[in-house]
């Protein structure tokens, strides 16, 4: 051969590394998740839209109305920053190119991916993700640019096979062709090829070859095979979309769930689930589209076609170099590189009282949510242990969609999120949440994996190959011979291209003309064979030397290119650290503007509060001060008021005082004048043969005042003196209500003399001092009798009665019922009067000057009052009875 394969030196080749490839190292720097968000159209029968598309990179929430307001009574509009904000006009295939064909590139350089949808029900996740006829999505289209890039370089099928384990091996081409032939047998043959099947008419028109991207770089000397399967997890159960069961009508079998397991290399994958090798785009979307029609969807109240669950969708590629020639696959299980793409739909978050949700759905909802939330619980949580240093366990293991991808944040390949919204105004809480947990996610940075140096066969050699075979072809078609041969036949051409033998049939031994001649022919031959092997020879030298030559300066090109890697690499991770502290100090910038934000609005907020109550403040000072004036005026007008009220009131007391004097002077002087009359009638009575006064000369007198009018004459403290030239007998009562009846007659001891007047006498009276128990057991009735100087000088005697009444501890109470007073009053008697002065001509005054009307009245009168119900007063003895009670 002219090549020389077995040379080895090291080359720089992205994404290989000799031993398990899948569990690729990281590295120090780290990539933040990148988010994108991509807005949905709003429908026809949808009014008010909630999000407005800024700029690019920006987008801003409104608050519908009839929403919660914020504390200071305005709408709150609140902005969120992406990577990229796709707005309604936005086709499929530029979603493509900016979110999915970098990881596609990645892929095919042997890195992983991981790419999902994100957002509330009826937001487009799911055509985004798949898309519709003639609008192919994420999918179809990642699968297009994988075929479309590498479909010169793949391996045939069952080369590559895949384990139980997570791992692949390798079978040379006889146990392959051993395989398939197999499998074919084992399969029913379809009714046509599968080129020729017919499409489904669904996904007609969602893969498109022609509009395909094609991954730049992609290694020429390594074979590949692209791997798919399709799983849901659904209630927090996993199971397989791509399983084929056995249909049995009568007694169906429920689909088995999958269990999560971990490799060797600590990659997460699913035990047992089924991968399906494709060699096409349309193939591998046809088995994607076999497992989509067993997804669980149900229609809700926002949605006719909910998805119930998440789907993952996971495209493998394997790749193993060529050997030396470049013909065959390295038979080599240490040097093949196994990649993988996850594109996950994520299940819409909802409300069930907004969806209508009963029963399975109900508890379908519950799982979603729960999943969600645990997947936003592990993002805070790693966001938190990046920001702030902290080492908390992210618990992956609570969900199975965030145990499946847990290797993924912790630096096994690229994280990309699509946030689709939806901007109508019903909405707005749940699309709320959803940018809070889009922009927590921005913040969370993932290791970014290193790319390792290995040693590896002669680069180029199948196009090498390939040359030489064109090169020899060409050499032979100038000579004449054969075309596309191999070298055996290209030798044994050669030698039949040699002059041909002549005929050596010999007749006789002694024959010397045939074997002369024959040595003459093969001289030849061996002289023409001579000079084609020394030609072969020089040219052979001439092109190995020239091949060594073109390898040494290849080899030193190589050398010069890793050296230039070398430094390239130490200026990309100066770069880098840079590139990583201008991205720190963005971040810190963006926090403390943010910060200086919350700032300024907390300080015109201080501000207007501090203007508001500058004003209610100035408004009260104005407010005090008018009070404090009108008080002062109040005070004036309220001085000037009393100041006169004062002087009424002395003037008004001083002539009440005089008043007063006067009808108190008044008062005496009628007290002498009674005092004079009585003198005088005691005088008279005590002188004998005393002639009558001379008649009284009937005048007519002026008119006597009003009782109103006339000023009442004060009686003197001392009582009135009772006249003694006659003794009086006192006067006894019988008590009215004692007939029948036993009294207690009370009569304490008193300053005055109690045989005097106005004693009753009670008949079979027990009489005492003090009441005690004996004499109040004894009796029914009980009577106390006492007597006073009442206000105006008379003497009164008062008749408290009372029943004695049981207790029921045993002794007696007395209860009282009645109150008589008894008072003494002066009658008229006739032939005393005393004329009076008023009114007399001048010539009668020293005769009837010392007589009036009313101190002739001399008899003796007692009046007894009673204010009770028991009736009128009742006349006896010259005695007014009047009862009270």
């Amino acid at each position: 051969m002219l090549l020389d394969g077995q040379m080895l030196f090291p080359i720089y080749r992205k994404g290989k590394t000799p031993r398990r490839p899948q569990k690729t190292p990281s590295s120090n720097q780290k990539d933040p998740v990148g988010v994108y968000c991509r807005v949905r159209p709003l429908g026809p029968e949808d009014e008010e839209c909630c999000i407005e598309v800024i700029s690019d990179t920006t987008i801003q929430l409104h608050t519908p109305e009839g929403f919660k307001t914020n504390r200071n009574g305005e709408y709150k509009e609140t902005q969120y920053s992406f990577k990229k904000v796709f707005g309604v006009s936005v086709s499929q295939m530029e979603l493509f190119e900016d979110v999915a064909k970098p990881l596609v590139d990645d892929l095919i350089h042997g890195k992983n991916g991981l790419l999902f949808t994100y957002g509330v029900t009826g937001s487009g996740k799911t055509f985004t993700m798949t898309g519709s006829p003639g609008q192919g999505g994420l999918l179809p289209q990642s699968l297009s640019m994988v075929f479309n890039s590498i479909s010169s370089y793949q391996a045939k099928k069952y080369v590559f096979k895949t384990d139980d384990k997570n791992g692949m091996e390798i079978q040379n081409e006889v146990d392959a062709l051993l395989e398939r032939q197999r499998r074919e047998n084992n399969t029913p043959a379809p009714k046509t090829t599968s080129s020729r099947q017919k499409v489904d008419p669904e996904i007609a028109d969602m893969v498109r070859a022609e509009d395909a991207y094609k991954a730049e770089d992609v290694d020429e000397d390594s074979s590949y095979s692209i791997f798919v399967s399709y799983i849901e997890i659904y209630n927090n159960y996993i199971y397989d979309l791509l399983e084929e069961n056995q249909e049995d009508t009568i007694r169906p079998k429920p689909p088995q769930s999958k269990i999560l397991r971990e490799d060797q290399n600590h990659n997460m994958y699913v035990a047992g689930c089924m991968e399906v090798e494709v060699k096409s785009a349309e193939e591998a979307f046809q088995v994607f589209w076999r497992g989509q029609k067993k997804r669980k969807v149900a229609n809700t109240r926002l949605n006719r076609e909910s998805s119930r669950s998440h789907s993952v969708f996971i495209v493998k590629l394997a790749q193993a170099p060529l050997d030396a020639d470049g013909d065959n696959i390295l038979q080599d299980k240490s040097q093949v590189i196994v990649s993988q793409l996850c594109l996950v739909d994520l299940a819409g978050s909802e409300r069930t009282g907004r969806t209508g949700a009963e029963g399975t759905r109900i508890r379908e909802a519950g799982n979603i949510n729960q999943s969600l939330l645990n997947l936003r619980t592990c993002i805070e949580i790693l966001r938190e242990n990046q920001m702030c240093g902290t080492n908390k366990m992210v618990p992956y293991r609570d969900s199975k969609i965030t145990h499946l991808f847990k290797n993924y944040f912790d630096g096994e390949g690229k994280v990309k999120m699509v946030v689709c919204v939806n901007p109508k105004a019903e909405d707005y809480d749940e699309t709320l949440l959803v940018m809070r947990f889009a922009e927590m996610t921005q913040e969370v940075e993932v290791a970014r994996p290193v790319d390792r140096p290995i040693y590896g066969f002669t680069p180029g050699r199948r196009n090498r190959n390939q040359v030489f075979k064109e090169e020899l072809s060409c050499k032979l078609e100038e000579r004449g011979g054969p075309i596309d041969m191999d070298l055996p036949s290209v030798m044994n051409s050669l030698v039949h291209s040699l002059p041909p033998l002549p005929s050596s049939e010999l007749t006789d031994p002694h024959d010397d003309i045939t074997l002369p001649r024959l040595i003459e022919a093969l001289q030849n031959r061996h002289r023409i064979r001579q000079v084609m092997i020394e030609e072969f020879s020089k040219a052979a030298n001439m092109m190995k030397s020239m091949l060594q030559e073109l390898d040494t300066n290849v080899i030193s090109k190589d050398n010069f290119i890793y050296e230039q890697n070398g430094k390239l690499s130490e200026k990309d991770k100066i770069i880098q650290n840079n590139k990583a502290e201008v991205e720190r100090l963005e971040k810190i910038t963006k926090k403390q503007e943010h910060k200086i934000d919350i700032l300024q609005k907390t300080t015109k907020i201080y501000e207007d509060d501090k203007r508001s109550l500058q004003q209610e403040l100035d408004t009260r000072d104005h407010r005090l001060q008018r009070e404090v004036s009108e008080k002062r005026r109040m005070e004036q007008r309220m001085h000037g008021v009393v100041s006169d009220t004062q002087h009424k009131w002395e003037k008004e007391c001083e002539r009440r005082v005089n008043a007063m004097q006067l009808q108190m002077q008044n008062k005496l002087w009628v007290k002498d004048e009674k005092l004079k009359q009585l003198k005088a009638i005691v005088t008279e009575s005590k002188t004998p043969g005393r002639p009558d006064p001379p008649p009284r000369q009937v005048q007519h007198r002026p008119q006597r005042p009003s009782r109103e009018e006339r000023t009442p004459a004060r009686r003197p403290v001392s009582p009135t003196p009772i006249p003694t030239q006659t003794p009086v007998r006192p006067l006894h009562r019988r008590s009215r209500s004692a007939g029948g009846e036993k009294w207690v007659d009370h009569k304490p001891t008193s300053s005055m003399d109690l045989g005097t007047v106005l004693q009753p006498v009670i008949p079979n009276a027990i009489h005492v001092s003090a009441p005690s128990e004996k004499a109040l057991s004894k009796c029914d009735r009980y009577v106390l009798t006492h007597q006073e100087v009442a206000s105006d000088g008379e003497i009164q005697t008062k008749l408290i009665k009372g029943e004695v009444i049981k207790t029921r501890s045993g002794g007696q109470a007395v209860q009282f019922t009645d109150i008589e007073t008894l008072r003494q009053q002066l009658t008229t008697v006739p032939g005393r009067k005393r004329k009076s002065s008023e009114g007399a001509p001048a010539n009668s005054v020293q005769n009837d000057g010392a007589w009036t009307d009313v101190e002739t009245r001399c008899s003796v009168g007692m009046e007894m009052r009673a204010g009770s119900n028991m009736g009128p007063g009742i006349q006896h003895h010259g005695i007014t009875k009047r009862r009270k009670p």
